[in-house]
């Protein structure tokens, strides 16, 4: 597992996303990134957390920062998630989980007594050098959103 610390550089990674896209890390130096790790589409939390980053959406445009949602949901289900909340943002579907091993964000889980694989609610800050500069693990959704645009002012 390749986890990645405070101030490296991210390994370049592509993988697929919503709007019949091919997202390149690399391909997006220059802007602010923040990746947003959450477990399921059309669920409760997660619809809350990506209405929360819809909602402040041109105020992370203003600091220069794209969003990406990521979570292992295909494509398709994907496409039906952001046109129903109308997300401005991609989402990306990591079905192979290489972009969740990369961050080390699947965890064993409690869901009703059974102890399951899932993805933990995680936000990373990439700068637009490609480096990892914050990260936010076991996120609670509420005001998690302002905190990371609280953080982004400061780089």
């Amino acid at each position: 597992m390749c986890n990645i610390a405070i101030g490296q550089p991210v390994p370049d990674f592509e993988i697929a996303s919503t709007g019949n896209k091919l997202i390149k890390l690399s391909d997006l130096r220059g802007k602010k990134l923040v990746l947003y790790f959450y477990p399921k589409d059309n669920t409760p939390g997660c619809t809350t957390e990506g209405q929360a980053f819809r909602d402040h959406y041109a105020e992370f445009q203003a600091l220069n920062t794209e969003i990406f949602g990521v979570s292992r949901d295909s494509v398709k289900m994907h496409e039906g998630f952001k046109c129903k909340q109308a997300f401005p943002f991609e989402l990306l579907s990591d079905q192979d989980e290489s972009l969740c091993n990369l961050f080390d964000v699947i965890k064993m889980k409690n869901m009703y007594g059974k102890s399951v694989r899932g993805i933990e609610r995680s936000t990373f800050i990439i700068d637009e050098q490609g480096l990892l500069v914050h990260e936010w693990r076991k996120v609670q959704v509420k005001e998690h959103v302002s905190e990371v645009l609280e953080q982004l002012k400061t780089l």
